[in-house]
C-alpha cells in the first residue's frame, strides 16, 4: 500500500458488529487513523466482536486489534501511534469538524440515513438501506445477505430492508431473540452458553424471552439496557460452535473487505 494511503483519516460512525468488521478489516490493511463515534447506551447484540463495548469497559480487544473508549477528540487522536483505535461517544459525530476525515463511513446500520451528507469527507460510504448512492452519499455497500453481499453501488440504494433476518443454518427469524415490551433487559446468561429451544433466556421487564431454537448464544444485548417491543436483544446460533462468538462474522468481513475496495478506488491513484 502507498505510505500516504495509511494516513487517510477514517471516521466510522458506530461501533456494532458490522462497523467492527470494517474498522478490523481496514486496520489490518494498514490504515492507523481510525476514529469510530458511538452513542452513550450502545445497543450492540454481538458485544463480543463490537468495539461499542469500550463505552461501557474503557477497552474491547477483537481478533488481537484493540480499541479504548476516548473522552474527547484530544485523547482519541493520541492513541494512533499505539496501533489503538478510539471509540468516542459523539452521537451527532459533530467531532468530524476537528477531525476533518477523507473517508466517513456510516456503519449505524438504522435502515435509514440518520444525517450523513455527501459533503461528509471526499468519500462518503452508507453501510445498507436509508442511502442513496450519488445524493446522500458516494457509495452504498450492500447488507443483505446472499448473492450481492458487500456489492459497490455507486447510484441508487441498496436492496431494501426485508425485516427478515438472513439465514444461518437454514434459520430465520427463529434465531432473533426480540424484546416482548418495552423495559429494561435482564439475562443471568453469559454470551457462548449452549441453549434449548423454549428455554428462558432474558427477562424485558418481568416478561419472558425464551429460545427459538437449540443453539448457541451468539449474541446478547447488555444487561440493564432499556429496550422497547420487537428491538433485537439476543442471537442464537444453530451451528452450535461457540468460537463464532468471538470472532468476526462472514458477513462483517466481507463488508469490511467493501469499504476497503471502496477507498483504494477513489485514493490509490
Amino acid at each position: 500500500m502507498q505510505r500516504g494511503l495509511t494516513q487517510l483519516k477514517i471516521m466510522i460512525k458506530g461501533a456494532g458488529e458490522m462497523a467492527t468488521g470494517t474498522a478490523c478489516r481496514l486496520h489490518s490493511a494498514g490504515f492507523n487513523r481510525i476514529l469510530m463515534t458511538e452513542v452513550e447506551f450502545p445497543l450492540a447484540v454481538r458485544r463480543m466482536v463490537s468495539f461499542s463495548e469500550a463505552v461501557h469497559d474503557r477497552s474491547q480487544v477483537v481478533e488481537g486489534i484493540k480499541a479504548i473508549r476516548a473522552d474527547s477528540f484530544q485523547e482519541a487522536s493520541a492513541v494512533w501511534a499505539n496501533r489503538v483505535i478510539p471509540v468516542l461517544v459523539d452521537p451527532d459525530a459533530r467531532c468530524r469538524e476537528q477531525f476533518e476525515p477523507d473517508v466517513v463511513v456510516d456503519a449505524i446500520l438504522a435502515k435509514e440515513n440518520l444525517g450523513t451528507t455527501i459533503r461528509d469527507a471526499a468519500l462518503v460510504i452508507g453501510l445498507g438501506p436509508g442511502f442513496s448512492a450519488g445524493s446522500d452519499v458516494h457509495c452504498v455497500i450492500e447488507t443483505n445477505r446472499g448473492h450481492n453481499l458487500g456489492r459497490l453501488i455507486m447510484k441508487g440504494p441498496a436492496s431494501p430492508n426485508t425485516g427478515v433476518p438472513g439465514d444461518i443454518a437454514g434459520q430465520t427469524a427463529t434465531r432473533v431473540l426480540r424484546a416482548p415490551t418495552d423495559g429494561a433487559f435482564r439475562s443471568d446468561l453469559s454470551i457462548g452458553v449452549m441453549v434449548e429451544r423454549g428455554r428462558v433466556v432474558a427477562h424485558v421487564d418481568g416478561a419472558e424471552v425464551r429460545a427459538g431454537l437449540d443453539g448457541v448464544l451468539r449474541g446478547l444485548i447488555r444487561p440493564g439496557t432499556r429496550v422497547w417491543t420487537g428491538l433485537k436483544i439476543g442471537d442464537v446460533d444453530p451451528r452450535g460452535d461457540p468460537s463464532y462468538c468471538h470472532t468476526i462474522s462472514e458477513k462483517a468481513r466481507a463488508i469490511g473487505g467493501s469499504v476497503l475496495e471502496a477507498i483504494l478506488m477513489k485514493f490509490n491513484t
